[in-house]
């Protein structure tokens, strides 16, 4: 056998194979149960949109100047696209953990970093594949129409970046489903329903106004339907960087986690 295979291989400050192989492995996890991960989201998103059609369809026909459903639509694709980055990372490390193979994550020479940027990518790739699948769909039902592509791109990615690492924070603390249950139902979804996804805050009595600035998804759903039909309740620049501080607390929290090994190292 050649000298060469027997030496000790040096991967420099960033394992850069390592990270890909795993980011892969995870891509190649959710495609491999595509009707659960990406079509899912998709009949999920079109019964919102039918349900909220038929029930409000002709009582609220305009918000804010814009067509109710075209209001609607860019709502829906955000939150299903957070809420698929969020599942995704979850559910990926939680279940290495109780199925125990965690350590074929651990063992290897990969560094927190690597795995923090490996599971961060996988879950915002789901999440704008999501997005793009459910865009599609609501393509033949809705008049959709993108005023400010590189708004619409900038809100995708830095979501499904603060989405994929909650999803990460939450795995990692907990210890069975129903810990990540309680998290979305008792966390997530109810953000989610509350950001205006469904509706303009301008609606709402003051005092829920000013509760609804301290929920990021909000500008999440503010900034991406603002790159879409052209209006927003706040400014754009506020909720970008609402998004990019979040994100900059979720990466520092995150990385420190991972690099403790908390609760995934005896």
């Amino acid at each position: 056998m050649s000298q060469r295979y027997l030496d000790p291989r040096t991967f420099g400050a960033i394992n850069w194979r390592g990270l890909w192989t795993l980011y892969t492995k995870e891509v190649r996890r959710f495609l491999k149960v595509y009707t659960q991960t990406l079509l899912a989201p998709v009949i999920t998103s079109l019964l919102f949109l039918a349900i909220f059609n038929l029930a409000l369809g002709r009582a609220v026909q305009v918000i804010g100047g814009v067509p109710f459903l075209e209001f609607l639509t860019p709502g829906l694709i955000m939150m299903m696209i957070a809420q698929n980055g969020f599942a995704n990372t979850s559910s990926s490390i939680l279940i290495a953990k109780i199925q125990g193979n965690i350590v074929d994550v651990l063992m290897p020479p990969i560094g927190p970093a690597e795995l923090m940027l490996a599971y961060v990518a996988s879950g915002l790739t789901r999440g704008v594949m999501v997005g793009i699948v459910t865009l599609m769909a609501m393509y033949f039902f809705v008049p959709i129409t993108i005023h400010h592509l590189w708004v619409v791109i900038f809100f995708t990615l830095a979501a499904s970046l603060m989405m994929s690492m909650l999803g990460i924070i939450a795995g990692l603390w907990a210890e069975k489903f129903d810990h990540i249950a309680a998290i979305t139902n008792f966390i997530v979804t109810p953000m989610s329903f509350l950001s205006g996804t469904f509706y303009s805050i301008e609606r709402l009595p003051e005092t829920f106004q000013t509760i609804a600035l301290f929920n990021p998804l909000f500008y999440m759903i503010d900034g991406f339907r603002y790159g879409f039909i052209d209006r927003a309740d706040t400014s754009f620049w506020l909720g970008a960087g609402v998004l990019v501080v979040v994100n900059a607390i979720l990466w520092v929290g995150t990385a420190r986690m991972l690099s403790s090994g908390y609760k995934l190292k005896a």
